[in-house]
């Protein structure tokens, strides 16, 4: 089965207002014509989906700099410590 380019843009680009979408805090599925606080079906979710956030129930995972790892490294075997100082 093939799709035409109508289709295709159709797909990318038409307003899809009757679009199906599932809140990521209640799972609750709503049209997304009739919620105004999108991605969320209400404000409601939305406060819920902020307070986690400042909360730090969510977090961004933090990839550590192999060249910040060889940086430190090469001072303790300098002889300075945390502080920069010699010892």
């Amino acid at each position: 089965m093939r799709i035409s380019e109508v289709q295709l843009h159709s797909l990318f680009f038409a307003p899809h207002s009757s679009l199906i979408m599932r809140c990521p805090v209640c799972k609750r599925e709503f049209e997304k014509a009739d919620s105004p606080a999108l991605p969320f079906c209400s404000e409601r979710c939305r406060t819920i989906d902020l307070g986690r956030w400042l909360g730090e129930t969510y977090s961004l995972p933090v990839v550590p700099d192999p060249e910040a790892d060889e940086t430190l490294d090469s001072d303790e075997a300098q002889g300075n410590g945390a502080s920069g100082q010699p010892s």
